[in-house]
């Protein structure tokens, strides 16, 4: 991807200088770090006006690059509602690549969910808010915005909650924008979460709408059992998905 190409979908982004952001995250302290992803590490900081922000540091060892980068920025900056985390704006200055982000105090969904202590936090009121909240926001990336966009990734850890734990679906790094009439594409990297990837995706790497709404319906249950998928076991051996299918169907 050219310089030029990268200037285009910039023009419309607020952008911040590496200095702004050092300073605001003391020069990027270990103490400041709120986690690690596929992306790199993210850093709470504040702005000289008090505005508190999230700061997604590309990492070089990163799985993910400047294509991934571009992308997140091509997809969010259209987007605005109340269930998708917000972009504030960007940082490219030589080497350095940063998202600014809405600081959301209470991190993860996941970190709840699967916390034995935490979780008690989230009784069956707030449990059925995010359910709620999470098919809105995805129902605006499928049908409500200007947009067709799958995110292919919907899972707890890409759900970040606010100070009254609402959700927002974050993390739209491999999202896919779909042209006017595109229902369906094949990539023949398959990227995301095992666990939560729908068969024909994983398998024949083919997503669609349908893709998304199977990672929703693996986190539905994840939401209501307080069980993670990927980590459920039984005697039958099966996933937390196959275990309640059986239940159904058998």
């Amino acid at each position: 991807m050219g310089e030029s190409s990268i200037g285009v979908k910039l023009q419309q982004l607020p952008l911040f200088n590496f200095e702004e952001l050092a300073t605001a995250t003391n020069n990027f302290h270990p103490q400041k770090k709120l986690g690690q992803g596929g992306f790199g590490p993210v850093y709470k900081g504040t702005l000289d006006d008090g505005k508190e922000i999230a700061v997604k540091r590309l990492s070089k060892a990163s799985g993910q690059g400047l294509e991934e980068f571009m992308n997140e920025v091509a997809v969010i900056s259209k987007l605005q509602h109340r269930n998708l985390v917000k972009l504030f704006g960007c940082c490219v200055e030589a080497e350095e690549k940063m998202l600014v982000y809405e600081f959301m105090p209470n991190k993860s969904l996941d970190a709840f969910l699967f916390d034995p202590i935490k979780q008690k936090l989230l009784d069956w009121r707030k449990r059925f808010n995010n359910i709620e909240g999470i098919s809105r926001g995805l129902l605006y990336l499928h049908r409500d915005s200007r947009l067709k966009i799958i995110h292919r990734d919907l899972k707890a850890s890409n759900v970040l909650l606010d100070q009254e734990l609402n959700p927002k679906i974050s993390d739209f790094g491999i999202a896919r924008i779909f042209g006017g009439d595109e229902n369906q594409a094949n990539t023949k990297r398959v990227v995301g979460t095992y666990g939560y990837m729908s068969p024909e995706y994983a398998m024949h790497g083919r997503f669609s709408e349908k893709s998304d709404v199977f990672n929703y319906g693996v986190l539905l249950l994840e939401i209501v059992s307080g069980r993670r998928n990927t980590s459920f076991y039984n005697k039958d051996d099966l996933s937390l998905l196959g275990y309640h299918y059986s239940k159904i169907y058998f």
